[in-house]
């Protein structure tokens, strides 16, 4: 097989393949054997139908479209392996020659957009400035008052209703007089947000027993956005009574005996939370240091086609400023992905299993899901090789923020090496209820290994390129 490639563009490509007979004869011999298998012919036993009798009934261009179709991805990817391209999307294939007669070549093309090819800088010169660390009181405060909140006791209160009391409600929403929805005893903190727009507002001043009537438009369902009449009726009132600040709480709410000893440890938490914002703002410096520092060519009809996709969900096409600003963005993340990857592969980053597993149980975190669960939902969606790849990202990246020079606005050197964001969390821990056997979590997340993500890396390229093959041979 021989391959050339035509640069149509920095990010467009036209390949020019070309298969001698020879080397497509087996797959011209297979395609013979399937269709006799297939079909019936008078005479002969499925199977044993000869070449020149399936030529002469059904067409020798059956058996090359079907010897093109399965040889065709196989020969489409060694052809962008050899001239080392990375494609994106699927390629526009067209057939300049078909083997339709005896020695004939198969010959063709394939457009296709692909990663561009570009230098990286020296990013060891960066240098960025930072907020200096402040611990605010309000902060440590606040965190103390969480704390709090989760070991209160709910009590009923013969008062009117006031924002931050939970309530149990029963409501119904109807439209023209047809009822859409209703629920029954369901728990809602007034002030939360979390239902009917208009319902925190109804609430409040509300007692027991009492029955108020509002409009709000739907949140979800068919009839999602339609403003609907809403009846909701108060069963109950209570609030959230506070444990006493003492040496008896700290010891139920963390490891310490001490009020002061969990005073002190919140102020530490919020001074690495301080810390660990003042790291991602020089992560986010440092990035868009390197993304000004590094030219990329963008594929702009792959642009346009995210975009696209974007505002036909959001149903705003026709928002030429929302666009401006969605493709803003979209340019944005296609480069910083171009350019992280191109650092993956120049420093050869690899990701093991414990980094693998630490990401998940993170992310499961950040999303409230119970790690064992949040594992193998992402194994079973097929979402593990982007995760891989996403942790060979955040490597690559930080290979460059350890190098870079980080100050804050004080003039004081930053050494994010100090930086622990996993840290300090013993109270927040012990409070949090049904809490996740971590052990267990990381079992269920090592079941889903690097190698196979890099086998279902392969798996979706091999389906991407199955896409490719010719229809109309």
């Amino acid at each position: 097989m021989k391959s050339a490639v035509e640069n149509l563009s920095p990010t467009r490509v036209k390949l020019t393949v070309e298969v001698p007979s020879a080397d497509l004869k087996p797959r011209m011999d297979a395609a013979y054997k399937t269709i006799g298998e297939q079909v019936t012919v008078p005479g002969f036993r499925k199977g044993k139908v000869p070449s020149r009798i399936i030529d002469q009934r059904f067409g020798r261009g059956a058996v090359v479209q079907e010897a093109v179709n399965d040889a065709l991805p196989e020969y489409y990817s060694q052809a962008m392996q050899e001239n080392e391209l990375t494609p994106l999307g699927q390629p526009e294939v067209s057939f300049t020659e078909l083997p339709l007669g005896d020695g004939q070549d198969l010959k063709f093309e394939a457009e296709v957009d692909i990663v561009p090819a570009f230098d990286l800088p020296d990013f060891s010169t960066i240098s960025v400035e930072v907020d200096p660390v402040t611990v605010d009181e309000a902060d440590v405060e606040s965190r103390m008052d969480n704390l709090r909140a989760r070991f209160g006791t709910l009590v009923s209160v013969d008062r009117a209703a006031a924002a931050g009391d939970f309530t149990s409600v029963d409501l119904s929403a109807s439209i023209d007089g047809e009822e859409i929805d209703s629920v029954t005893g369901v728990s809602y903190e007034i002030g939360s947000g979390t239902m009917l727009e208009g319902l925190d507002e109804a609430l409040v001043g509300a007692s027991a027993g009492d029955t108020v009537e509002f409009t709000s438009p739907l949140a979800g369902g068919d009839r999602a956005g339609q403003v609907a009449d809403v009846v909701v009726t108060l069963q109950s009132v209570k609030e959230r009574e506070l444990p006493v600040l003492d040496d008896e709480f700290a010891q139920l709410a963390s490891e310490f005996d001490t009020l002061e000893e969990l005073q002190a440890d919140l102020r530490r938490q919020a001074e690495q939370g301080a810390k660990f914002e003042q790291g991602v703002q020089a992560r986010d410096k440092v990035l868009e240091q390197m993304l000004e520092l590094t030219e990329i060519p963008l594929p702009d009809n792959l642009v346009e086609q995210e975009v696209h996709e974007h505002l036909e969900k959001e149903n705003r096409l026709e928002d030429d400023e929302h666009r401006s600003e969605v493709e803003a963005s979209t340019r944005k993340a296609m480069k910083t992905q171009f350019l992280l990857d191109a650092l993956v592969a120049q420093n050869n980053v690899q990701v093991d299993q414990g980094e693998l597993i630490e990401y998940i149980m993170m992310t499961a975190q950040q999303y409230g899901m119970n790690p064992n669960e949040f594992a193998q939902q992402i194994d079973s969606q097929g979402q593990v090789p982007a995760m891989v790849t996403e942790v060979g990202r955040r490597k690559a990246l930080a290979t460059v923020l350890e190098q870079a020079t980080v100050t804050d606005s004080d003039g004081n050197t930053v050494d994010l090496s100090e930086l622990d964001p996993g840290s300090g969390d013993e109270a927040d821990d012990k409070a949090e209820d049904g809490q996740t056997d971590s052990d267990e979590a990381a079992e269920s997340a090592a079941d889903v290994s690097v190698e196979d993500s890099a086998a279902a890396d392969s798996d979706e390229q091999d389906a991407a390129e199955d896409e490719a093959t010719a229809k109309d041979a």
